[in-house]
């Protein structure tokens, strides 16, 4: 101790102790509660990569017969189904302040009319296009989980570093210091307890 401990010093630190205890204890719960959800949203991910990697095959498959019917130059010059009027629409939630897509639809606007004689689009490329559609649609819903994932993460980690920091720095110094301070305070008293004692002894 550097200075003279008081009585007042040694309340303020076991207030401040309590305090710093209770933090403890809430970041301790949020980070299993943020470990929970992360599993949760973890093994959603991996249903919906599942999803992914099968219209992924099924994409590839329609490409390679749309390349055996067209050859490259000819698919290339096929023109790409556009939807402008296609909207992304989720439902979001926040989770210990960590943003969360709970749910998230892509809505399209109404189909342009069939040309595919007049466009020389064959049912190869039309089945092609179709492949892809759905794969993107897939790849959005599957980059909502990741993100979901990722920020879990990021905030799980900040809760475990200042978790830890309470755990093995802050509350084992103050610990310190507050039986630092019941030492010498009991010192103190037993000092002057000595001296009381001395004083009366050599009064006549």
């Amino acid at each position: 101790m550097e200075s003279t401990p008081t009585r007042s010093a040694l309340l303020g630190a076991r207030e401040e102790r309590q305090v710093m205890g209770e933090g403890f204890r809430f970041l301790d719960e949020k980070r299993l509660l943020l470990a929970a959800e992360m599993a949760r949203q973890f093994a959603h991910y991996q249903r919906e990569r599942d999803r992914w990697l099968q219209a992924h095959q099924e994409a590839v498959a329609a490409l390679q017969q749309a390349l055996l019917r067209h050859g490259l130059q000819g698919l290339q010059v096929q023109v790409a189904p556009v939807d402008e009027q296609a909207v992304i629409r989720q439902e979001t939630r926040r989770f210990f302040g960590v943003f969360l897509v709970d749910r998230l639809v892509l809505e399209r606007g109404q189909p342009a009319p069939q040309r595919d004689e007049a466009l020389g689009r064959s049912p190869e490329v039309t089945v092609c296009q179709q492949a892809f559609v759905h794969l993107l649609t897939l790849s959005t819903e599957l980059a909502a989980w990741s993100g979901n994932v990722h920020r879990l993460l990021a905030e799980y980690k900040r809760t475990e570093r200042r978790a830890r920091a309470l755990e093995n720095v802050l509350l084992p110094e103050l610990d310190e210091t507050i039986h630092e301070m019941d030492i010498r305070l009991e010192e103190m008293d037993q000092e002057e307890a000595v001296r009381v004692r001395l004083g009366r002894a050599g009064q006549p």
